[in-house]
């Protein structure tokens, strides 16, 4: 029984993070730029080019019946003008909006690399992504044992393929599930003392195949250096 918290090598060391944010920050300012980029180039033209005195701001016609205007500025209106005083919408700054994406895509990177990560509490696995955390207690929950294949280059000329072991907890409650990959980042797998914690939180679990992966679990925490297969 595990009594105080158990971190696991999962998620990036410290000087990852620091990339990964870094990394993500730079791709969302990118996105920040290429949205708010055709609002100003595109105001900038209107108040250069587009100038016209004969017709007035949204703010001076605001709440006059269109009816009533003068001739000249129902044109104005009809031909786009007015909407864009608006709504400060016009073509060229629709196409800033597809800068949305590269933000959130930023963002997402920078707080996947600052706030993936793992630990044990007692019987209980939580596994923290860039959005949301998730505990499931090993005790009760359904567990699978799968593995990932992970893709490598060694040289210029040949590949390696990792078959790594990872485990899935379902709670039979409500289908709540985490994920743990039994490796960090530049290990082939855990340190034999998390995988010993992780075999000591799922012993009590009657489930049959909890059984056998805390078996499993335990022969790869007594033997670290042979479990990973490579096949070229």
């Amino acid at each position: 029984m595990i009594s105080a918290r158990q971190q696991l090598s999962i998620g990036a060391p410290t000087a990852h993070k620091v990339l990964g944010v870094l990394f993500g920050g730079v791709f969302a300012a990118a996105g920040a730029a290429f949205t708010l980029l055709p609002f100003v180039v595109d105001g900038w033209l209107q108040h250069a080019l587009g100038a016209d005195e004969s017709c007035p701001t949204a703010s001076d016609i605001e709440g006059i019946p269109l009816d009533l205007l003068p001739a000249s500025v129902r044109d104005c209106v009809s031909d786009g003008s007015w909407f864009n005083g608006i709504d400060g919408f016009g073509p060229m700054r629709l196409i800033g909006l597809l800068g949305i994406p590269i933000v959130l895509f930023g963002l997402y990177l920078a707080l996947s690399s600052l706030r993936t990560a793992a630990w044990l509490e007692d019987t209980r696995a939580t596994v923290r992504g860039a959005l949301r955390t998730r505990t499931v207690d090993l005790a009760t929950a359904t567990i699978t044992a799968g593995a990932r294949a992970y893709r490598r280059d060694e040289d210029t000329s040949h590949e390696s393929i990792e078959q790594v072991p990872t485990l899935i907890a379902e709670n039979p409650a409500d289908g709540q599930s985490v994920t743990i990959p039994l490796h960090g980042v530049g290990m082939a797998q855990l340190p034999p003392p998390e995988l010993r914690a992780l075999a000591d939180a799922m012993a009590a679990n009657p489930d049959r195949d909890a059984r056998s992966v805390v078996t499993q679990l335990r022969t790869m925490a007594d033997n670290p250096l042979g479990l990973v297969a490579r096949q070229r």
